[in-house]
């Protein structure tokens, strides 16, 4: 693939002839790994969702977006409105880089209402003549046919003292009446951290401070942060970017996860557990969680990693977002569940019993490339239990379970074409409790892996080629007693 210039990046959709973008169009729609049922970008590049709200009985999901190919640059906000989060109606872009503070890109941001009018905070992100960042945080009203009004200048210019211009993806939140706006932040010393804003008005916006938490030295940035309370515990997300890798913790090249505990808002201070990552896959950042309509906590994450080439960019296009997870917490864990709206998308339901031992052997009339899978362990004296996904006589996504262990790997060394530069070909996680079920979803090219009813989460593109669409079922010794339910998935409108 040809490199692109500082040029090509920052060239601003609008410019570009029409006949241009409508060859991209044609690339990308001929690619064979396009989703059914999930947010893709037309063309080019997506990555973090933005400004999720449930608003005056409509969902409002936005994604960052370079539309002219799958590189990061001139970032744009495209925005869907929905019903039901399974059906989307394209409503095109919201935001766009046309204002000096912005001129190189509007960056995540977050929604969230004031009179009841719809807002968006975002980063502007500006570049001087000497290619120096400048970052600042920005609000615009949504108004009713649509239209996006900024406000004429930034309500926050300039990072606080003692923190540099990585400063960014603002998540604002409303508790006893006060909005209050936890930013991304990266200290002079070259460390992570999350700062916090307060304002009674959106418009006059007060520096609190820093979030003090027990993670002095986590990475050299933490990114789009999120704060929520659940079930009587308090939530921080962030995604810190430079942590060393441990043991099958922290593989990626970046991290997304939440520390858990108390925090107290006035004080600044977070009393907290472990960090914990959201998601056990190869390719899953950026989440950010809002309330639905029934007051359950959503999560949407980007199906993808900064500074990874995907199989897709050669057809112009890069990542997706992921199905909506629902947030619980129970006996103090968190836990994580697809929305049970999916169930809408099911189709041609199969069933079948039946114990896998050591021959391996395809299950029919197990096929497809879009489909969920519900696997049910009734009985297990198995060894490892090992199930084979998009799979042909050549190629399989491998998913193994050690009973031993309790460790459950996505393994994907021989699932065809792969994003790099990547560690590993293999990602793994240890259950808290011996394996029940795993619920999957797997579109085109990916697969969301949910482990015991939202224990853990293992989320992956794979890029498996058209006939890998068989199912096998093995394991090392002894044998398994499992029931299987599959669905075939028809795709949202």
């Amino acid at each position: 693939m040809n490199e692109w210039t500082r040029d090509e990046r920052y060239q601003r959709y609008e410019d570009i002839d029409q006949e241009v973008m409508d060859e991209l169009t044609e690339l990308v729609n001929q690619s064979k790994y396009r989703q059914l049922f999930h947010i893709q970008p037309k063309t080019g590049l997506l990555n973090d969702p933005n400004g999720l709200i449930y608003y005056k009985g409509e969902y409002y999901i936005s994604h960052q977006w370079f539309p002219l190919g799958a590189v990061h640059g001139l970032k744009y906000w495209y925005t869907y409105k929905s019903k039901d989060l399974i059906n989307f109606e394209d409503q095109g872009i919201s935001l766009k880089p046309d204002t000096k503070n912005d001129s190189h890109g509007v960056y995540s941001g977050s929604a969230f209402t004031y009179h009841n009018n719809l807002y968006y905070m975002y980063t502007g992100n500006h570049r001087d003549e000497n290619w120096n960042r400048k970052s600042t945080q920005h609000i615009a009203k949504v108004l009713d046919n649509g239209e996006v009004q900024k406000f004429p200048k930034a309500v926050i210019a300039a990072p606080p003292s003692g923190y540099t211009q990585h400063f960014r993806d603002p998540k604002v939140f409303v508790k006893d009446g006060i909005y209050y706006a936890v930013i991304a932040a990266q200290n002079e010393e070259g460390y992570g951290r999350i700062l916090q804003y307060q304002s009674t008005d959106i418009v006059n916006w007060t520096f609190q401070g820093e979030i003090k938490t027990k993670l002095e030295a986590f990475g050299f940035m933490w990114e789009c942060p999120d704060y929520f309370n659940l079930d009587g515990f308090d939530l921080l997300l962030f995604c810190p970017q430079g942590i060393e890798p441990e043991g099958e913790k922290f593989r990626n090249i970046y991290q997304s996860g939440y520390i858990m505990g108390q925090y107290d808002i006035d004080h600044l201070v977070m009393d907290h557990g472990d960090f914990h990552e959201l998601d056990y896959g190869f390719d899953f950042y950026a989440p950010q969680t809002f309330t639905d309509e029934f007051g359950d906590r959503i999560l949407i994450g980007w199906m993808g990693l900064p500074e990874v080439t995907y199989p897709t960019d050669s057809d112009g296009w890069a990542h997706c977002l992921t199905i909506p997870r629902i947030l619980t917490i129970e006996q103090g864990n968190l836990k994580q569940r697809p929305i049970k709206a999916l169930q809408q998308l099911r189709t041609n339901k199969e069933t079948a019993l039946g114990y896998a031992n050591k021959f391996t052997r395809f299950l029919k009339p197990y096929e497809g490339k879009q489909f969920e899978l519900i696997i049910d362990i009734l009985e297990n004296e198995a060894t490892e239990i090992y199930f084979e996904i998009r799979a042909s006589k050549s190629q399989s996504l491998r998913i193994a379970y050690n009973t031993k262990n309790k460790k459950i790997t996505l393994d994907r060394s021989e699932s065809g074409a792969l994003p790099e530069p990547v560690e590993g070909k293999t990602r793994s996680t240890y259950l808290d409790t011996p394996l029940s079920q795993l619920q999957m979803f797997v579109d085109t090219s990916s697969i969301e892996l949910f482990c015991n009813d939202g224990e853990r989460v293992m989320t992956s593109r794979i890029f498996t080629d058209d006939d890998a669409i068989g199912f096998k079922a093995s394991t090392e010794s002894g044998q398994a007693f499992l029931n299987f339910t599959k669905y075939d998935i028809k795709g949202g409108q």
